[in-house]
């Protein structure tokens, strides 16, 4: 550390500086390796051929690391791009260090220029004449230049300047005439400025030298009554609000470092498209947007799909794009034709329609030959560990004793595999990745390691009779999923960890890379989402089918009453929210910790918020002391239409009912009421099903399928007043 600190200081860093660069890692790391770093053509050369360079080299001095020292403007500049570097050009970072070094580049507006270019430009060869002429090199501003400049745009902001004084924001002149003159030298343009300045002000005065007046406090939050004002407009969402889709870059900017994998044995991965690959892939796709939402056909969709298929059909729509109806039939054991079927009328009925429907099984041969290529290009192989075996050589960091084998030999018995020729499970197909990495998310968790890939079965498929692979791990299928030509692929949070994989598997297939974005999974309480415990709540009738009310599925919800407006609308983070009535107070006090005027809080699970203003409904002087409903006899001594009602609570006791071993004597007894002979109004006689009505101080119904014309049925689909936390107390 004392030799780095040494040497930040040589380069013109102050102290404090350099003392808070040791502080950082990382960046410490960097500095040194730029200090440290040789010119891009001393680095391309051998022993001998570096001494002849030296000897006919005119730009000694200007081809050497900079150990000794240099000016301090030189070094402020050696600590940007220490700091700011793209990821996904080092290889260029000497050739901007030579032209630092020797002045050519000499001002941070140049350093910025160079940056952005080199972005675009990656890791493929660097166009000279064009990289100097994006950054200004060679090109000289003159005084002249320069002082016309500052004299225009003092005429532009006169009247402002001449009424501010000397508390003129002189940032804001300086930034001006950088977008007029990129390349001009910023000491002489400040020099300008501060000269234009006086010749137009004069001396200061002793006003100039008074400090400013500080800003008054806020005033108190306005309390309106909405009875006796107009309302007050809403405040505008902002634009993140308007649309959850600004984080995801244009598909013609998918050039930048998507991840970093760090190996134990050779130099860091920093995964990113070349520009060949990027323009391969704009040229295809024509930079058209797709996504794919890709449900496992094992069972019914319930609302975490939902989310999901907001997120993938939703950025697709936003952006023009489409979105593919990707079925992941890679367990056809688990898979029926009722459920493809119910996935394609469910997506249509939450609003969303597919640019095209496939199978992962329509990829199989495409799968195949990327897996063959994987062993030819040696960063695969056959192996012949048992589960346990492969469990133990991950702990251990040990290679396993198959991973060696030739490549041909790995390449026949692939081929053996695939023809049936092994028993099953006797040989998997293992990614060669770094078993002593270091680094834990790549270790043990994310399975970086050596990935059991693809396993042969012969399999009878639904869409047709034929042997075909059988690709049993998603991890293959989602990397080689470029196959679909997607630029963005949206995945749930517990994919995370396994990027560094992802990224390693299509850098070594040279596929294109997409924009990989993971988002929080939707959980819902007192109920599950997995699909296996929802399939065996069905198969074993705890509940009355996939269908059933209770259940957090599509159908379920739609049973019950639920929109699929309602569905979309809840699943994105909505800009105007309800809070509890308790959590809010007129007057704050010391002692309370909710929203209250002029005061901000958190949002559970969200951000801040802040109570600017408070607006009171109209009748917030009226008392209701209660009303009495009624259902009258049709004629007197007949009894009013009698219908079936059907009230619903939470399936399960518990908040997380699937961390429980015994999960299903967790069900809520009374999850399902049904009273036979309830007493409703005549209009109800002609209801339809999927009709809805609110029934007064009980809540709101929907007409269930099971109706029939002599036994109207309804279903609750929530309550007027929630009754959480008290239910079960």
């Amino acid at each position: 550390m004392v030799e780095a600190l040494d040497l930040f200081l040589k380069i013109g860093l102050d102290k404090r500086t350099a003392e808070n660069t040791i502080a950082n890692n990382k960046v410490t790391s960097n500095l040194v390796a730029v200090i440290n770093e040789e010119s891009a053509e001393v680095s391309r050369l051998d022993g001998l051929s570096v001494a002849l360079f030296f000897v006919h080299s005119y730009e000694i001095d200007h081809l050497a690391a900079v150990t000794d020292g240099c000016e301090r403007s030189t070094g402020n500049l050696l600590y940007t791009v220490a700091t700011k570097f793209p990821a996904n050009a080092l290889v260029h970072r000497p050739k901007l260090l030579e032209y630092i070094v020797s002045s050519k580049i000499k001002a941070p507006a140049q350093v910025e220029a160079a940056f952005a270019f080199l972005t675009v430009t990656g890791s493929e060869d660097l166009d000279i004449s064009k990289f100097e002429e994006a950054c200004g090199v060679g090109v000289e501003v003159s005084v002249e230049d320069m002082e016309r400049t500052v004299n225009e745009i003092f005429e532009e902001r006169k009247s402002a300047i001449l009424e501010q004084r000397y508390r003129t924001n002189v940032g804001d002149i300086f930034a001006q005439v950088r977008k007029k003159q990129p390349w001009a030298d910023p000491k002489i343009v400040k020099q300008l400025i501060d000269s234009k300045l006086y010749a137009l002000l004069g001396e200061k005065t002793a006003a100039d030298n008074e400090k400013p007046v500080k800003k008054k406090k806020e005033k108190p939050v306005k309390v309106e009554d909405k009875s006796t004002t107009e309302e007050a407009p809403q405040s505008i969402p902002s634009e993140e609000e308007l649309n959850p889709y600004l984080i995801f870059p244009a598909p013609e900017e998918n050039y930048k470092v998507h991840t970093e994998v760090f190996f134990s044995d050779r130099p860091v991965l920093r995964a990113c498209n070349s520009k060949a690959i990027l323009e391969k892939h704009l040229k295809i796709t024509g930079g058209k947007v797709l996504t794919r939402f890709p449900p496992e056909p094992n069972g019914y969709l319930h609302i975490g799909h939902a989310k999901a298929m907001f997120v993938d059909f939703g950025l697709a729509k936003e952006r023009g794009g489409g979105c593919y109806l990707r079925y992941d039939d890679t367990n056809p054991e688990a898979e029926k034709k009722e459920y493809i079927d119910h996935i394609e009328e469910i997506v249509g009925w939450m609003g969303w329609k597919p640019f095209k429907i496939t199978y992962t099984s329509d990829y199989f041969q495409e799968l195949h030959d990327l897996a063959v290529e994987l062993i030819r290009r040696g960063h695969a192989y056959v192996d012949h560990q048992t589960p346990d075996e492969i469990k133990e050589y991950r702990e251990k960091k040990m290679n396993s004793p198959w991973r060696d084998r030739p490549i041909s030999e790995s390449l026949k018995l692939f081929d053996d595999m695939k023809r049936g020729m092994i028993e099953e499970g006797k040989a998997t197909l293992r990614m060669k990745q770094d078993m002593q990495s270091d680094n834990f998310n790549i270790s043990l968790h994310t399975h970086m390691l050596e990935t059991s890939g693809v396993s042969i079965q012969v399999m009878i498929m639904h869409i047709a009779l034929s042997i075909l692979l059988k690709i049993s791990h998603i991890r293959y299928v989602f990397c080689t999923m470029p196959l679909l030509l997607l630029p963005y692929l949206l995945c749930t949070l517990e994919f995370e960890t396994r990027r560094a994989s992802y990224y390693w598997l299509l850098d070594a297939l040279s596929l294109y890379q997409p924009y990989v974005w993971e988002y929080s999974r939707l959980n819902i309480t007192n109920t599950v989402m997995s699909k296996r415990k929802l399939n065996r709540l069905v198969t074993e009738n705890y509940v009355d089918g996939w269908d059933d009310p209770r259940l957090m599925t599509l159908s379920g919800l739609r049973r019950r009453g639920v929109t699929s407006t309602a569905i979309n609308t809840f699943v994105p983070f909505s800009s105007v929210v309800y809070i509890e009535q308790s959590d809010f107070r007129i007057k704050d006090s010391k002692d309370y910790y909710g929203l209250a005027p002029g005061k901000t809080v958190l949002l559970r699970y969200a951000f801040p918020i802040k109570c600017t203003e408070v607006v009171l409904s109209e009748d917030k002087k009226t008392v209701v002391e209660g009303v009495l409903h009624w259902v009258a006899e049709p004629s007197p001594g007949i009894d009013p239409l009698k219908v079936e009602v059907r009230l619903f609570e939470k399936l399960f006791l518990s908040e997380n009912p699937g961390e429980l071993d015994n999960w299903l004597d967790d069900l809520n007894p009374e999850s399902k009421v049904v009273m036979t002979c309830a007493y409703a109004v005549p209009t109800l006689r002609d209801a339809a099903v999927d009709d809805k009505f609110q029934f007064e101080r009980l809540g709101y119904f929907v007409a269930d399928k099971d109706s029939t014309p002599e036994k109207l049925i309804f279903n609750r689909t929530v309550t007027l007043r929630d009754s959480y936390g008290k239910a079960w107390k």
